[in-house]
């Protein structure tokens, strides 16, 4: 007979087999769940591939060549939003994965995401150095990139930075493939159900209220403007009529801005004003010269000039604009020569984040010195215009502009604060605060 011993040995063996027999069951039932899924999705049925991976998921919330496989069928039906989540949920815990980053760069561009690509590859290759599929799909994005949007961001005040950035990877990482253009195509024929792209809007039609508050002296001020964009072969014009309710005086000016492309290097700013009101100069004028340059950054050198009744004032500007990632900075300086030979300085910086594309953005925007473009006020009966450029001052401003889901339609807000130096006052300091809402159609 057995001992009671060797009873208790056998006892607690056949309950380690038990319990080993369990885990080798629920991995072999996870792993033929698994198979079965994988067989679906890759026969083009989806939903019940779906069905399964989460089921597994629900189980192993770490099993992430089942999150991978989710994420990929997401992608392959459409659901990109879906996708981008499950990859970012991968890509946060192996940044190694070359597989997961390609598929996931991949699902922004069949998203049409192609600013979000860009910025997923070069954070990319920050982990995975020389990838040449992850180079290859960031010319592609790049490619993408500039054929949609070369004159596009020469609508905002960011002077066009993406095209800096293309400028500089393509020095960088040396000429772009002769068939990158194909590539392109290819990536989305690869994609069944990508929805055909719509023909690019070449006009806007931009419609903006605002107001400022004072903490003293001075009344609220209301501001509006009504601008057409139309996108031309030889760049973007952009006629405005702007209108002002100051110290309850009212006055118009009338605005024309226009931004010529001679290159993918070259390319700049003009604008002219015209206003017989008081609260307004009689003229203004204004050009900048943009060039990109390697690194993905971009100069640019210029001036204004504006003429009021009594006195001309002149500017010269200069701006330094960098763009990394989805991010865009810029530093803009004013030079403006005093009476006296003396000269005044301010400067703005300027800092954008692009969420999905170029008409998705917040940003940030701080000054600080003399700045030749400060609203003009008026004191009892005297124009305080032109003392107004040679006063001290600092602003914060914020905005943040989106698109509507099912629209092309964008949303921009703004709100700043300004502490400004009073004209008749030297050493004394009144606050402002100002808000706005732009509407902007595209057709």
């Amino acid at each position: 007979m057995l001992s009671k011993n060797t009873h208790t040995v056998l006892f607690f063996g056949f309950l380690c087999f038990f319990g080993r027999g369990q885990d080798l069951a629920y991995n072999e039932a996870s792993e033929t769940a698994y198979t079965t899924a994988h067989n679906l999705a890759y026969e083009g049925n989806h939903r019940p591939a779906k069905d399964i991976l989460r089921e597994i998921l629900s189980k192993n919330p770490e099993n992430l060549e089942a999150r991978v496989l989710l994420a990929s069928t997401y992608s392959w039906s459409g659901q990109y939003d879906k996708a981008r989540d499950e990859f970012n949920a991968v890509t946060s815990q192996e940044r190694t994965n070359s597989a997961v980053w390609i598929s996931a760069i991949k699902n922004e561009l069949y998203a049409k995401q192609n600013a979000t690509a860009l910025g997923l590859a070069n954070k990319a290759l920050m982990y995975l150095k020389n990838n040449t599929e992850v180079e290859r799909l960031l010319q592609i994005s790049m490619v993408k990139i500039q054929n949609k949007t070369h004159t596009e961001l020469a609508w905002y005040n960011t002077k066009s930075p993406l095209n800096s950035l293309i400028s500089s990877k393509k020095k960088s990482k040396g000429k772009a493939t002769p068939n990158a253009k194909k590539e392109v195509a290819l990536e989305e024929s690869n994609q069944a159900k990508t929805p055909v792209a719509k023909e690019e809007q070449k006009n806007r039609l931009a419609i903006r209220n605002a107001f400022t508050v004072f903490d003293q002296r001075y009344d609220p001020v209301v501001y509006s403007s009504i601008s057409f964009r139309r996108q031309t072969q030889a760049g973007s014009i952009i006629p405005r009529i702007n209108y002002s309710n100051r110290n309850n005086q009212n006055g118009i000016q009338y605005d024309i801005d226009f931004y010529p492309k001679f290159s993918k290097r070259f390319y700049a700013y003009l604008n002219y004003g015209y206003s017989k009101a008081t609260i307004y100069p009689n003229h203004k004028m204004g050009g900048d010269l943009y060039v990109n340059l390697p690194g993905a950054f971009e100069f640019s050198a210029g001036g204004r000039h504006i003429r009021f009744p009594t006195r001309n004032i002149s500017v010269i500007t200069n701006s330094l604009g960098h763009y990394r990632g989805n991010y865009y900075f810029s530093l803009r300086s004013y030079i403006t020569p005093k009476p006296s030979n003396l000269t005044s300085i301010s400067g703005n910086l300027l800092i954008r984040k692009y969420l999905k594309d170029a008409e998705n953005f917040f940003g940030i925007n701080v000054g600080m010195g003399y700045s030749p473009e400060l609203r003009q006020l008026i004191s009892g009966d005297e124009l305080l215009a032109e003392t107004l450029l040679f006063v001290e001052s600092q602003r914060l401003s914020l905005e943040y502009q989106f698109t509507g889901k099912k629209n092309p339609n964008a949303y921009r807000a703004n709100m700043s604060v300004a502490r400004q130096e009073l004209a008749f006052d030297s050493g004394s300091f009144f606050w402002g605060i100002s808000a706005g809402l732009t509407y902007q159609v595209n057709f």
